[in-house]
């Protein structure tokens, strides 16, 4: 028994930890910090797709773009076009992926800084782009997003989503979805490509890996994902608007999740960023203004200090290595057949 639980660790590490989340709304009632649970989830799977773009070299920062194109796609396909959100919740991911194949066409051949400004821009543009569209209601947004259709199964009560403790079950649902989709990726040939290229893209190349296509793959998969954590998110908001998927602060934040919790973990470290810069803020009160200060701060003292993330601490021997070797180079006296200008004496 011991030896099948150390050889499947990390299985059952994660089956505990869902059983876990899956039992915290029995002993946190209170509806407010139960939204910010689904916030962090939401936070945590959008973090999640940049560190995928990430380990194909590239850093993306229209992430909140894309959510918000999925976000847009559910709200008028459950409004206008009438369909339930179990339909529009696929259909979007799905509306979210094309976008990201056109652009990403266009976009991908260009990478390194040239790649980070061209996401920059489509950030920025989609807020102006929807604000525009007055057939979105401008600026305004769109209001009244129906809530998923209630879940009739056979000798089981109806699931009713009027309560948030039903969201949170619904956006746990949706993120374990993501994760096993995302491991089954990484531990595939095609996440195998995406660490050669990540590591080095020539040496990609020389080994027969197209490079475009992969990080093209990339880029709409992350997309996609995006997209159906934004069909969800509109229909837990009720209402969505443009400002709410704009490049600043939202996509910073997302990468300042990953980097927190260590961009290694492509899993368990967006998931410990998003939960502390959710939580810790209003533990303390903070309003936005001062949040903003003091997260950069932590950031530049954990990029200097322990630029693993935290996550590394878990090794502590890797966390501080650089800071070891410096001290270890810096003590060390160098031997003398070593020294400039000394002959080595025989």
């Amino acid at each position: 028994m011991k030896q099948l639980f150390l050889r499947h660790a990390r299985l059952f590490s994660f089956i505990i930890a869902v059983i876990i989340c899956a039992l915290i709304p029995l002993f946190v009632k209170s509806p407010y910090y139960i939204s910010l649970l689904v916030v962090t989830i939401v936070n945590a799977a959008l973090s999640m797709t940049f560190i995928m773009m990430l380990r194909t070299g590239l850093i993306s920062m229209c992430v909140a773009a894309f959510w918000g194109i999925g976000a847009y796609a559910s709200a008028v396909l459950t409004i206008n076009a009438h369909l339930s959100f179990w339909l529009s919740l696929p259909l979007s991911a799905i509306i979210t992926a094309a976008f990201a194949l056109i652009i990403g066409y266009v976009i991908i051949r260009n990478a390194g800084f040239a790649f980070v400004i061209m996401t920059t821009v489509i950030g920025m543009l989609f807020v102006v782009a929807i604000g525009s569209i007055s057939a979105l209601n401008n600026y305004n947004g769109i209001s009244n997003i129906p809530a998923p259709n209630t879940i009739d199964l056979p000798f089981l009560p109806a699931i009713i989503f009027d309560s948030k403790v039903a969201f949170y079950y619904l956006a746990l649902v949706i993120f374990v979805i993501v994760i096993l989709v995302m491991n089954a990726i990484y531990l595939s040939k095609v996440g195998r490509a995406w660490n050669a290229i990540g590591l080095n893209p020539r040496l990609a190349v020389s080994l027969g890996i197209d490079v475009f296509r992969y990080r093209l793959l990339s880029f709409v998969i992350t997309s996609a994902i995006a997209g159906l954590i934004g069909s969800f998110y509109a229909s837990y908001q009720g209402f969505i608007i443009p400002t709410a998927f704009n490049l600043f602060p939202k996509s910073i934040y997302l990468m300042v999740y990953a980097i927190l919790g260590g961009v290694e973990y492509a899993t368990l470290g967006p998931l410990i960023g998003s939960a502390i810069l959710t939580f810790f803020p209003e533990f303390v009160s903070m309003t936005q203004e001062i949040s903003i200060i003091i997260i950069g701060a932590l950031l530049v003292l954990l990029i200097i200090f322990l630029p693993k993330g935290l996550l590394s601490l878990l090794h502590p021997k890797t966390a501080f290595a650089p800071w070891l070797k410096k001290g270890q180079h810096k003590n060390k006296i160098m031997p003398v057949s070593e020294r400039p200008g000394e002959a080595k004496k025989i």
